[in-house]
């Protein structure tokens, strides 16, 4: 099954942001309305939502790089391909803008996102020891966009 189109995040969607990120993440992690009302109004900052409000992704471009904030999916709704939609489309937003670097981190305990985030090109570039609440390490990984994808040489390929 094809995932639908994301739909563009906006302030408007900010307490329904807030509904997914608390039933995606751990109690204490998750992002309030106000947050996402706030970061949204943010220049870089962009988001999209699934048209059934199941996931959203949450991103940052500065210049010529671009960070994922978040992706949050419905855990009812994981493993059905909307994760892997939503990346995709805000890689095709940083190619339409010119980013040279997409960076985002992930628990090294989060075994799925970090096997989507390989199958769609991101390698490591570093680790934050117990970065998270759970003590968990995360791990910083790093995507070439379509302007440096020439001259960024391995592992960073």
């Amino acid at each position: 099954m094809i995932a639908p189109d994301p739909l563009p995040l906006t302030p408007a969607h900010a307490a329904l942001a807030a509904h997914i990120h608390a039933a995606a993440f751990p109690a204490g992690e998750a992002w309030s309305a106000s947050a996402f009302a706030t970061l949204l109004t943010l220049t870089g900052v962009l988001g999209w939502i699934m048209p059934d409000a199941a996931g959203l992704l949450l991103a940052r471009h500065v210049l010529d790089e671009a960070e994922l904030l978040t992706l949050a999916i419905l855990p009812e709704r994981q493993r059905q391909g909307l994760g892997r939609r939503l990346v995709q489309t805000w890689i095709m937003a940083t190619e339409h803008a010119g980013i040279a670097r997409l960076y985002l981190e992930v628990s090294d305990r989060n075994r799925a996102a970090s096997a989507l985030y390989a199958s769609l090109g991101f390698h490591p570039h570093g680790t934050r020891k117990a970065y998270y609440k759970d003590g968990s390490a995360a791990r910083l990984l790093v995507r070439a966009g379509a302007r440096d994808a020439d001259r960024i040489s391995p592992p960073f390929r």
